[in-house]
């Protein structure tokens, strides 16, 4: 019984040094290797943040009436308490800006937008009111009313807003004040602003009030092409805005040619001849379907009977054709540019095709390739990105790339601890991959030269006996291969295999990409050669190290006895050999005899 508690005693405390002695020799090797290294990053947990210091009590004169800032927004009516509408304190609290940037500034759009609707109301209903009988004593205050809005407008356009706009010289943006105004006051826009405000409304008291007089509002034209360029540069699909621009530019030539047939009509007379106007029905539309019939060349119409009728007709006619030619013409190139991407992309399935089947390739092939170029341009809009992004400057290019895949890249653990510069080197060099369900994107066996980063979709890692058992299930933002890029000997050799789950789009890094960074980050060099050699000795540790399970033995080896506590029943032996100790270390004594 003595022997038995004795054996058992000495096994617990045999397995407890051996413990001890592990974590010690652990910490042994973690701070040496801090020492040799201090940019290897240490387990450790960071030291905790001293608390923040209270905020000191408020003084004891404070007067009491004070309230939270979270009240603030409360005010009292009658018996209850109500709250201000939060977009109310806002307005008030709102100051127009001292200067403002023309190309970024969504108010400004927003204002060009109501300039170009005044502009509109001048340029569309100036030769109705001229033309038709549609301005009478009875309206006419309607019209005036509306027009002297629109001129606020313009006014509120030169004082406000041209007065502020920042502008570039010599490279340098410029926004003082004084020298925006003077900027303006010597542009070209300035003087077309000053004649589109003439004031010649006061010719009303003399000859009555003629729209015609108004015709100077119309030349703010370039408030028109500054909103489109300004709202072309926000707009995600702005082929949308150009082919309703055109189209309006068409509607609005038959418009104007409306308005001179009724003129004309009323000079020769409402009704005189069969070529004019009978003045029956409504006379804009019957004035508009006329033009219409004249200038896209319909034909059907009455032939003109006087002098008069023919030259209208035959200029007409010339004018038709000019600018129904150059209305098709524009509309062609603005479809054109709307669908370049697509018409690209039909020309490259259908030479792939036409090479295809050339070569007589398997249709099983030629169907995978034609679904990766419908995956392809349907999932990304372009076949290739890096083409879209080659005429952008260096600093943009890298500012797209942190955007898209800093936060993946940045929680790989080989590049944790690597300088900043150097990642966002490495991100301008990754490039897009898509593959197809069941596609191979590494085979076992094969040497790895590429690191992999999953954006969209789902990979699986395959093995065991068979080689077709799903171990794992990778998906998006998850990092695989990246030992590889600095595995010594040309690469080490993939030890399972990644098969696509579905569609997958996926960021490569290649191995030669990334050796040229690192000749200009030597130190970040040494910190990844020295990771990748532990996680690959981690990885290369055989199973039992790892707590997995161990192969069978008939006879267990015997644990070796810890250093400090052979010192201890040395120590005891010296001090006369008596006791439990002493026994215990006969016990060890024949045991290692056996």
């Amino acid at each position: 019984r003595i022997g038995s508690a004795t054996s058992q005693s000495s096994a617990i405390i045999s397995d407890r040094l051996q413990e001890l002695v592990k974590l010690f020799k652990e910490r042994t090797e973690k701070v040496k290797e801090k020492l040799t290294d201090p940019d290897v990053s240490s387990d450790d947990e960071s030291p905790a943040a001293s608390p923040a210091a209270a905020p000191p009590p408020p003084p004891a004169d404070a007067p009491a009436g004070d309230k939270a800032a979270g009240d603030e927004h409360y005010c009292e009516m009658l018996c209850c308490a109500f709250k201000c509408r939060p977009w109310l304190d806002r307005l008030k609290s709102y100051r127009f800006p001292s200067s403002i940037d023309p190309l970024t500034n969504l108010m400004y759009v927003l204002w060009l937008f109501f300039v170009v609707l005044a502009w509109n109301w001048n340029c569309w209903l100036i030769p109705v009111r001229w033309a038709f009988p549609y301005q009478t004593p009875a309206n006419i205050h309607f019209w005036l009313l509306v027009d002297y809005l629109c001129d606020l407008v313009y006014l509120l356009d030169i004082i406000v807003f041209q007065t502020r706009l920042q502008f570039v010289q010599g490279g340098d943006i410029i926004s003082d004040k004084k020298a925006m105004k003077e900027n303006y006051l010597r542009s070209q826009r300035f003087k077309m602003d000053v004649v589109c405000l003439l004031p010649l409304d006061f010719f009303y008291f003399k000859v009555g009030v003629n729209p015609l007089l108004r015709f100077p509002r119309c030349l703010k034209y370039m408030a028109f092409f500054e909103f489109n360029n300004r709202l072309e540069a926000i707009l995600s699909k702005a082929y949308i805005y150009r082919v309703i621009r055109t189209t309006a530019y068409l509607l609005y030539s038959l418009h104007v040619n409306s308005c001179l047939y009724y003129w004309a009509s009323d000079y020769e007379g409402l009704g005189s001849t069969t070529w004019v106007y009978d003045g029956e029905g409504n006379s804009y539309i019957r004035c508009y379907y006329w033009a219409v019939k004249t200038l896209i060349t319909i034909g059907g119409l009455p032939d003109p009977k006087t002098l008069f009728e023919i030259v209208f007709q035959l200029l007409n006619y010339f004018t038709g054709v000019f600018a129904f030619s150059v209305m098709i013409g524009q509309m062609r190139d603005v479809v054109g540019a709307a669908t370049a991407g697509q018409t690209y992309y039909r020309s490259c399935m259908d030479s792939t095709i036409k090479y295809m089947n050339f070569y007589k390739i398997p249709k099983t092939v030629q169907n995978r390739v034609k679904t990766w170029y419908e995956y392809t341009w349907h999932s990304q809009g372009m076949l290739d990105e890096s083409e879209l992004l080659v005429q952008l400057p260096d600093k943009m290019r890298l500012d797209i790339a942190i955007d898209v895949n800093y936060n993946i890249v940045s929680k790989v653990a080989l590049f944790q601890g690597c300088d900043r510069q150097m990642i966002f080197d490495m991100l301008k060099r990754l490039r897009s991959v898509v593959y197809l369900p069941n596609d191979y994107v590494c085979k076992k066996g094969e040497i790895g030269r590429e690191m992999y980063i999953i954006q969209a979709g789902q990979v699986q890692v395959l093995g065991g006996p068979d080689g077709k058992t799903v171990l794992v299930t990778l998906k998006a933002g998850s990092v695989f291969g990246e030992i590889s890029l600095l595995a010594a000997g040309g690469g080490n050799r993939r030890t399972a295999n990644v098969v696509a789950h579905g569609f997958a789009n996926l960021f490569i890094l290649d191995k030669k990409d990334l050796n040229e960074i690192l000749v200009h980050y030597p130190e970040s060099q040494k910190l990844l050669r020295k990771k990748a050699k532990k996680m690959l000795k981690n990885n290369n540790k055989p199973k039992d190290e790892k707590g997995g399970p161990r192969d069978p033995l008939i006879i267990p080896p015997k644990a070796d006895t810890p250093k400090l506590f052979q010192a201890a029943l040395a120590a005891v032996g010296k001090a006369g050999g008596k006791g439990h100790l002493a026994h215990l270390r006969w016990k060890l004594r024949e045991l290692k005899a056996m």
